[in-house]
C-alpha cells in the first residue's frame, strides 16, 4: 500500500471513529438518564450497562473467528447499520409512547454486539489499511478522537440534546450513525483477510487465538491488567450516571460536562503520548492508566456527596483520560507489531474477553455494593484493585519487553499462526495449537 493510500484510509478511519464516537457518547448519556424515567435504582441502571458490555463476556472469542474470515470492512458496515436500526425502534417506541426498561435493555444488549463486531473488526483492519511506518500516527489520532468526540465533544453534545428532548437525542444518533457506514464505504484496499491454511472448526481457530494470548507473557499479563482497569472504568460510568444526578444533585447538562473532563484529558494524552514515550519510554507512558483509574474510582470514594466535590471527581476523570490515551496508543502498537495480521481478529476477541469481560460482572456488583451498602464501598473497592496492579505492571511490562515493537520489519499474511513464545516466560510448550478440523466450517 502507498503512504499515499495509506494517509486516504488514516483521515477516513479517523473521522468514521469520531462520529461513531461522537453518536457512541450521546447514548452513553440518553439511555441511563432515559431509564431515569422509570425506576431510579441503582441494580437497574447497572443492568442496562451491564447489557451493554456483556457480549464480550459471551460472544466476542466467536465474533473474533468471523472477523478473520470475513471482509472487516463489512461487519463494520453491519455493525453500524445494527446501531442505527436499534436506536431507530427505541424512537419509535419514545414516539409512540410504548417505551419501557425491557426495550432499553434490548437496545442496549444489540449496541453490545454491535460494538463488538465493529472494535474488533476495527483494531484488526488498520494493518490492511495503513502501512506500518504510519500506524504509531495513525493510532494515536484514532485513540484521540475517540476521547474527543466521545468524551469531550459527544457527552456535552449528549447532555444538551437529552435536555431539549429524548427525541431529538435519538434521532441525531440515528443519523450520526448512517454517516459512519458512508466512511467506511470510502475506505480503499482489500479488507479480506488471507488464508494460507485451510481454515479449522470455529472452535479451533477460537483455541489458536486463546492459546497465542496465553503464551506470550507480555500481552497476557497486559490483558490482565486491563481487567482490573477496564472493570473499574465500568463502574465509573454504570454508577456515576445516578451518582451525579440523585446523591451529587447535578443537572443532565452539568453530568454531561463531568463526562467531557474524560475526554479532555484524552485529547491531553495525545499531544503528550509521543513525547512521554519518546522521553521515558512506553513503559512509563502506560503507568499513568494505572494511576490515574485508582483516582477516578477512588476519589468518589473518598469524597462527601455534594455539588461542590464534582470538580475533584472531574479532575480525576481528567488524569484517567490522561492515562487511558497513553495506554490505549500503546497497547494497540504492541499488539499490531506482536500478532501476525490473519491472527488479530481472534487474538483481539480473546486479548479484550479477558480484559472487557469483566465490565458487566464489575457493574453489576457495584451496583449492588452501591444499594446494599453505598456508593462510597462500590468504587472504593475498585480503587484498591487498582493500586494492587502496581507490581505485576513494573515486573512484567519492562522496557526490554517493548523493545520489538519498534523493529522496521514489516509482518505480512504469510506469517506463521502460532504461540509466540515469550524466552521470559517459563510456562512450557504443551503443544501447538487446533489443527484444522475435518469439516472445515465457512
Amino acid at each position: 500500500m502507498s503512504p499515499g493510500t495509506g494517509r486516504r484510509n488514516e483521515w477516513l478511519l479517523v473521522s468514521f471513529t469520531g462520529s461513531t464516537s461522537v453518536a457512541d457518547a450521546i447514548g452513553t448519556v440518553a439511555l441511563p438518564v432515559l431509564t431515569l424515567q422509570f425506576t431510579q435504582s441503582p441494580m437497574v441502571i447497572t443492568a442496562v450497562a451491564a447489557l451493554r458490555s456483556a457480549p464480550w463476556l459471551v460472544a466476542a472469542l466467536h465474533i473474533g473467528v468471523f472477523v478473520d474470515r470475513m471482509n472487516r470492512r463489512t461487519l463494520m458496515v453491519g455493525a453500524e447499520a445494527a446501531r442505527m436500526l436499534s436506536i431507530g425502534a427505541l424512537l419509535l417506541a419514545f414516539l409512540t409512547d410504548t417505551l419501557g426498561v425491557p426495550l432499553i435493555m434490548i437496545t442496549a444488549l444489540i449496541l453490545g454486539l454491535a460494538e463488538v463486531f465493529a472494535s474488533l473488526s476495527g483494531a484488526s483492519i488498520v494493518p490492511s489499511a495503513i502501512p506500518k511506518g504510519q500506524r504509531d500516527r495513525a493510532n494515536t489520532r484514532i485513540t484521540g478522537v475517540e476521547y474527543l468526540c466521545h468524551g469531550f465533544v459527544g457527552a456535552p453534545i449528549g447532555g444538551f440534546l437529552v435536555a431539549a428532548g429524548f427525541a431529538v437525542a435519538l434521532g441525531t444518533i440515528t443519523a450520526v450513525y448512517v454517516i459512519g457506514a458512508l466512511l467506511l464505504a470510502m475506505l480503499v484496499g482489500n479488507f479480506a483477510v488471507s488464508q494460507t491454511k485451510q481454515r479449522g472448526t470455529v472452535h479451533g481457530e477460537i483455541r489458536d487465538g486463546l492459546v497465542f494470548l496465553w503464551r506470550h507473557k507480555l500481552l497476557r499479563t497486559m490483558a490482565l491488567l486491563v481487567t482490573v482497569m477496564a472493570g473499574s472504568w465500568a463502574v465509573w460510568y454504570a454508577l456515576i450516571p445516578v451518582y451525579a444526578i440523585k446523591e451529587l444533585g447535578l443537572s443532565e447538562e452539568a453530568y454531561g460536562f463531568l463526562l467531557t473532563c474524560l475526554g479532555a484529558g484524552g485529547i491531553t494524552g495525545v499531544l503528550l503520548v509521543q513525547r512521554v514515550n519518546k522521553l521515558l519510554g512506553r513503559r512509563w507512558s502506560m503507568f499513568v492508566d494505572i494511576i490515574g483509574t485508582a483516582a477516578m474510582v477512588g476519589v468518589p470514594a473518598l469524597l462527601p456527596a455534594s455539588p461542590s466535590s464534582a470538580w475533584v471527581i472531574g479532575a480525576a476523570a481528567f488524569v484517567t483520560g490522561v492515562g487511558g490515551t497513553m495506554w490505549t496508543v500503546n497497547s494497540r502498537v504492541i499488539q499490531q507489531a506482536l500478532v501476525p495480521n490473519e491472527m488479530l481478529g481472534r487474538f483481539s476477541a480473546a486479548s479484550r474477553l479477558v480484559a472487557w469481560g469483566m465490565n458487566p460482572v464489575a457493574a453489576l456488583i457495584a451496583g449492588a455494593l452501591a444499594q446494599l451498602v453505598s456508593y462510597r464501598v462500590a468504587f472504593g473497592t475498585f480503587g484498591v484493585l487498582c493500586l494492587l496492579l502496581v507490581y505485576p505492571f513494573l515486573r512484567v511490562v519492562t522496557s526490554e519487553s517493548v523493545r520489538e515493537v519498534d523493529s522496521p520489519d514489516e509482518p505480512t499474511d504469510e506469517t506463521p499462526v502460532k504461540a509466540v513464545e515469550d524466552p521470559t516466560d517459563p510456562t512450557p510448550d504443551s503443544g501447538q495449537p487446533a489443527q484444522a478440523g475435518a469439516t472445515p466450517v465457512q
